[in-house]
């Protein structure tokens, strides 16, 4: 069995220094921890796989194919393959689980 703590998955995602941590990798579906600082800006590109979002903590808005959505602790945001999106307006930093099905850049095509 793989089972995950949230609080110990934060706190090694925050020790990486970096804003992202896979934690999980099948090749049907990968999981992750996102952080983004409050006023940070958030840089990803849209992915070749399907993604959930699972607000932990903080407070944003997400804009998702030109429509915005204020998130906060609760929010699950689906986002499809290959659709532009993006946390910005991050009041409160920002902590989310992420779910890539299949696998995150599994879909990916070669450069």
């Amino acid at each position: 069995m793989d089972a995950f703590e949230i609080g110990e998955l934060m706190a090694r995602q925050s020790a990486s220094g970096e804003p992202w941590l896979e934690f999980l990798r099948l090749p049907s579906l990968s999981m992750g921890v996102y952080t983004l600082g409050a006023g940070a800006t958030d840089q990803q590109q849209p992915h070749s796989e399907d993604e959930v979002y699972y607000v932990v903590a903080g407070r944003a808005q997400i804009r998702v194919a030109g429509e915005d959505r204020a998130v906060g602790p609760g929010s699950i945001i689906f986002v499809a393959a290959q659709v532009e999106h993006r946390f910005h307006s991050i009041s409160e930093e920002l902590t989310t689980l992420v779910f890539f099905a299949p696998a995150e850049y599994s879909q990916s095509q070669p450069a």
